[in-house]
């Protein structure tokens, strides 16, 4: 009878002590988060837009941008602000992939109500088969839900001292190199559809649903480029909107009316648009949104003070940065 008190008091004692080690834990994490919502140099690039939405005064975002690598080089949210006071985040990452997307906008709608949401379709292509996706959406749900998988990258940041800095913009980085893209006409006509994976669509409804839930619009945006674009891809994401009654504006068959010149306006050969073409694509969609959706124009509004002074810095930077970019461009141009 001692003996099983003992073991009873040896198991309590333990369970105890584990018990306040996860406290310990669990305080540690939050205090790690808050340090990478103050200064999310901590974070490495792919991770930052989940900080940084978060620390966006709450309700003060109108459109949402997802999507990978495409989204955040090609729509810049200051350029947006400026023609017409439209507030825009960009919520993209490298690579992003479906399941991650659904969770930035559950992210994103923690502390936003934006009136539209805007997918930029390439993200559509990615999605594995089988047992990848069930890794992949665990993976996914897991970076979302459990703080320690949330701030693996935080950890490293405060242990070997190492940092992420990165000029951005409400989700858009200045991306200035310029690379041509001369393979011609890419957009052919053809009646072929190439296949949406069915782990996009399982997320794509969970997306559509989270929109409605939330009063948000979702609209699907294919923005230039020349690699990752296609007719097969068009025909498929137009029945695909118009089956699920979405608005989708393919700005691969306006590129003159956007204005696109391939000697000037890529930064790699035709993946994605650099700096030049990113404000192209933006003029031409700020107007297109302006004309089908009634958003407020917050540049008088005191409570937008904020955009009015990140304004001023981005203006002073982008314009020796498009004076660097008309240089290489003439060099280039010079050089074919």
């Amino acid at each position: 009878m001692q003996d099983f008190k003992s073991v009873g008091k040896e198991l309590i004692k333990n369970l105890m002590f584990l018990i306040i080690l996860f406290m310990i834990f669990v305080g540690v994490l939050d205090k790690l988060e808050a340090a990478a919502m103050k200064n999310d140099n901590l974070v490495q690039s792919r991770n930052k837009s989940i900080f940084r939405i978060l620390r966006e005064p709450q309700n003060t975002v109108d459109v949402i941008v997802l999507g990978d690598s495409l989204s955040y080089s090609a729509i810049s949210p200051m350029e947006l602000w400026k023609q017409h006071g439209m507030t825009a985040y960009i919520c993209g990452q490298a690579g992003q992939k479906i399941q991650e997307t659904y969770h930035m906008l559950e992210t994103a709608f923690q502390t936003q109500s934006p009136k539209l949401v805007i997918l930029e379709s390439n993200v559509m292509f990615r999605g594995e088969s089988g047992f990848i996706n069930i890794k992949e959406a665990f993976e996914e749900w897991g970076n979302r839900y459990i703080p320690i998988i949330r701030s693996h990258d935080i950890w490293k940041s405060f242990f070997i001292e190492k940092q992420y800095p990165e000029e951005n913009y409400k989700g858009f980085t200045f991306r200035c190199s310029v690379q041509p893209y001369k393979n011609g006409k890419y957009m052919v006509k053809t009646k072929g559809r190439e296949e949406i994976p069915d782990i996009v669509l399982t997320y794509m409804e969970k997306i559509q649903r989270l929109c409605e839930e939330k009063g948000a619009e979702l609209m699907l945006l294919g923005t230039p480029s020349p690699l990752n674009c296609n007719y097969s891809r068009h025909n498929s994401l137009s029945a695909y909107a118009k089956e699920n009654h979405l608005k989708y504006l393919d700005l691969n068959l306006k590129l003159e009316e956007v204005g696109i010149d391939w000697k000037t306006d890529s930064l790699d050969g035709g993946d994605h648009l650099n700096f030049s073409g990113a404000g192209k694509v933006t003029r031409y969609l700020g107007t297109y949104l302006k004309s089908r959706w009634k958003f407020l124009d917050h540049r008088t509004d005191q409570n937008y003070t904020v955009w009015e002074k990140e304004l001023v810095e981005y203006e002073e930077k982008a314009k020796k940065k498009l004076e660097i970019m008309k240089k290489r461009s003439d060099k280039i141009n010079r050089n074919a």
